[in-house]
């Protein structure tokens, strides 16, 4: 089982912005429809590898993209 950090937005302008600016950063990242299990105001979350959540943060926050909130989730 591999351990995975998800991204909700409030906005799809947000997780597209957060995409982007991740990738500048040369992270692997993927836009996925928002896991059931977790609510978001927005249908569209970014996973990202959960090792590098406070790599991801710092970015996120000096950038100053706008989150619902920072998740992980176990996946296959």
């Amino acid at each position: 089982m591999t351990e995975y950090g998800i991204i909700l937005f409030h906005n799809t302008t947000s997780a597209m912005q957060a995409e982007a600016l991740l990738m500048r950063a040369s992270l692997t990242v993927k836009l996925i429809p928002t896991p059931r299990e977790l609510s978001s105001d927005c249908g569209i979350s970014l996973r990202f590898d959960l090792t590098l959540k406070e790599t991801v943060n710092k970015l996120l926050e000096s950038a100053h993209v706008n989150i619902a909130g920072l998740h992980s989730l176990t996946g296959k």
